[in-house]
């Protein structure tokens, strides 16, 4: 029987206990380097019994289609070779040699799968690498489907291991690992305040991949059929665009995710797309982007970006690539909100008063792995007069969440599945995509205001300044004690000049007298 975590939204019985082990057999190897050890072998299991499934269902309905390719293709299968099944590796995984078996396998699928070309890793047989070790994960990686029990498909569990150990590693590897995957509670916050049911979905700064997996489990489990969005992505890093194919094969997403050095801002691999939804986590506060050699682009809509900083560069890139009814949400660094740099000023004013603006939402520190940073989620829209005739237009809803979540350990925080509810039910009230359920503004936590009030508080952002404070969990003593503090404060605010003045004049006795 699995355990479940509800806190954490997820199984994580079988997971984590197979983590342990698999983490055990890592050794003195760096978490770094065992990822893709054991992430590729996930996915030769994967795609090996996604054959294998097929390949039976074939023999019971005219076994000479078994060997017919175009069969597999039709089903969005990878065709897997003989020498290159899992049952093979399997059966000789205590030899010598598996390391150097291993490689042949991967390269014998992706020479027959054009689209797994350069995504596979193959540097199994390396002299450093330990072959019993290699044995033995390959006898734990065996009985996955056993050790959750036998009551889910092979495959489908192998999604869930895939993405589970994604984020491990990502723990393990602290500040290196974040910049390849967002945390769990991050990506599922956006996905359930956007709700990408159907339509193209696109992340220029793509990671691992984490982003489309979260909006495909979003479709299934609202009734949804897979093949009713289309995923398209952009990544920079071509090890982490080797994670991303795999993971997204592994979940048995088609996507059309492109990848070259030099990233999204100087080579737009999708220049002409017009997504439906875009959900992004780019690198925080990037100074050394290029943006001198970008001052004409066409996607600065808004005012130029800074030299030596990309968060606005992001922000209108993204908005570049919306359809007339799309939607995003983009996290960035909370200096973004309220940075009083000219430029970004001045972009943040025009984005407001051109109405792109839907929401901000502030997290709660200790959610990334890669920084503590204090984060914010922009929702930009290009059409706020929104469905059921709700119409935001000359609004902009601030969330304050970073009272929620829970500790998991010392340095890192969770939503629970209920304040990610809280969050997404507030947003979607708001712009009228729920049934019946009207929008309140909640003190302390959510409040929808207008752009003349924005700019009151100098086009500045920060959803505190907005939400105020719930006054309800304030006790009479509590409130009582806080004006006081603040009474002191005042009076010795008051009198700092004639101390200040007192000092110098003591200094200069000293020194001149």
């Amino acid at each position: 029987m699995q355990k479940t975590d509800k806190k954490n939204g997820g199984d994580l019985g079988f997971e984590a206990e197979l983590f342990k082990t698999a983490d055990k057999l890592r050794g003195n190897m760096e978490p770094s380097d065992y990822k893709h050890v054991v992430l590729g072998l996930i996915f030769l299991k994967y795609i090996s019994d996604a054959f294998d499934e097929k390949y039976r269902k074939l023999m019971a309905d005219d076994a000479g289609a078994a060997e017919d390719r175009d069969e597999y293709a039709a089903d969005n299968v990878f065709w897997v070779p003989k020498d290159a099944r899992w049952a093979q590796l399997q059966a000789n995984a205590k030899l010598p040699t598996i390391g150097t078996l291993i490689d042949d396998a991967m390269r014998a699928i992706e020479k027959d799968n054009e689209s797994l070309k350069g995504v596979l890793p193959k540097d199994y047989a390396r002299p450093a690498l330990n072959k019993i070790m290699l044995g033995e994960l390959i006898d734990l990686i065996s009985n996955i489907d056993l050790m959750a029990g036998g009551d889910h498909k092979s495959k489908d569990i192998l999604g869930r291991v895939y993405e589970y150990f994604l984020g491990r590693f990502a723990g393990a590897e602290g500040k290196g690992g974040g910049e390849f995957y967002t945390p769990r509670s991050v990506v599922r916050t956006l996905v359930e305040m956007l709700e990408p049911y159907s339509g193209r979905i696109y992340d220029p700064c793509c990671g691992s991949g984490g982003m489309f997996v979260q909006s495909e489990s979003f479709v299934r489990e609202h009734g949804g059929r897979i093949g009713d969005i289309a995923v398209y992505g952009q990544e920079s890093n071509y090890v982490t665009w080797r994670l991303a194919k795999m993971n997204l094969a592994v979940r048995g997403i088609d996507s059309d995710i492109r990848w070259n050095n030099e990233g999204s801002f100087h080579k737009d691999e999708l220049r002409d797309l017009k997504a439906d939804f875009i959900l992004a986590n780019p690198p925080f506060n990037i100074s050394d982007w290029g943006g001198e050699r970008l001052r004409e682009d066409v996607r600065w809509l808004y005012g130029v970006p800074p030299k030596a900083n990309a968060n606005y560069g992001w922000l209108q890139h993204i908005v570049h690539h919306l359809a007339p009814n799309g939607i995003a949400g983009v996290v960035l660094a909370n200096g973004s909100l309220s940075s009083n740099q000219t430029a970004e000023l001045e972009i943040r004013k025009a984005m407001i008063a051109g109405d792109v603006l839907a929401c901000v939402l502030t997290l709660p520190v200790q959610l990334f792995y890669s920084t503590q940073i204090s984060a914010s989620v922009w929702i930009l829209a290009r059409n706020k007069n929104f469905s059921k005739g709700v119409d935001r237009r000359g609004q902009v809803l601030f969330i304050d969440a970073r009272a929620l979540g829970f500790l998991v350990d010392r340095t890192r925080r969770e939503f629970l599945d209920r304040e990610i509810s809280q969050i997404a039910s507030a947003f979607k009230c708001w712009k009228g995509a729920t049934d019946g359920d009207l929008y309140q503004d909640i003190p302390g936590f959510c409040r929808t205001v207008d752009i003349q009030t924005i700019e009151s508080h100098r086009w500045a952002l920060v959803p505190g300044r907005y939400v105020g404070f719930d006054r309800s969990e304030l006790s009479t003593t509590a409130i009582d004690k806080l004006k006081g503090d603040f009474s002191d404060l005042k009076t010795a605010l008051i009198k700092l000049p004639n101390e200040v003045e007192k000092s110098i004049t003591i200094f200069e006795e000293l020194f001149h007298g």
